[in-house]
């Protein structure tokens, strides 16, 4: 496998690291597809909600006796068949539209997506990413770093510091390593790992 370069906060590489083995993952495109798919239904909230017959007010009352009058029978104003009635097969907010995604398909998507970042030069690694909760120090370091590209900046939990600072950047946006998805690398043109995040990957690469 060959090496990883490290740049530090100027945007210059400063040496290298061993690349990860998951870098060399083969792009799976049906796995992607399918992963990201299933992330995307997972974050659905349905708000759109229409009311059946139980639902919409008034109708209490038979509209006309059952027979004798010549027209078809009717047992509510607020039947599907009214004007003002009820909606039959409308939108509910009570869909459930989540999909199940094994662990196992979860991690091996985010590796071939990570590896297809590195391999079009996408991925950085920082060395020793330490900075003042200040969103303009943030800014300066992302910008000498991919220019006014978006970028995904995944750290180590404890570096608290980065998602204060990076809150109110537009292009940009931080999270810890562990909620690292598929979902996130492949809406950023960048992903930005610290050398501490890059080390947990590897860990839970080897852990497989």
């Amino acid at each position: 496998m060959e090496n990883i370069k490290v740049y530090n906060q100027d945007g210059n590489v400063t040496g290298e690291m061993e690349a990860p083995r998951f870098l060399s993952s083969k792009w799976n495109g049906a796995l992607i597809h399918q992963v990201f798919k299933a992330i995307v239904a997972n974050k659905r909230h349905p708000i759109a909600h229409t009311k059946d017959r139980s639902e919409v007010s008034g109708g209490g009352i038979k509209p006309w006796r059952q027979k004798g009058t010549g027209r078809a029978r009717q047992g509510s104003i607020r039947s599907p068949l009214w004007r003002h009635g009820g909606i039959t097969f409308g939108p509910r907010n009570t869909t459930d539209f989540s999909q199940k995604i094994n662990r196992k398909m979860l991690k091996k998507a985010l590796w071939e997506v990570l590896a297809k970042k590195y391999s079009l030069n996408q991925l950085k690694v920082i060395k020793d990413l330490e900075v003042n909760p200040k969103t303009k120090e943030l800014n300066r370091i992302i910008t000498n770093l991919v220019g006014q590209k978006t970028a995904l900046l995944a750290v180590s939990s404890a570096n608290k510091n980065v998602f204060r600072a990076a809150g109110n950047l537009a292009k940009i946006k931080a999270l810890p390593i562990k909620n690292l998805s598929v979902y996130d690398v492949l809406n950023y043109q960048y992903v930005l790992l610290d050398q501490a995040a890059l080390t947990e990957l590897t860990n839970n690469y080897a852990s497989k």
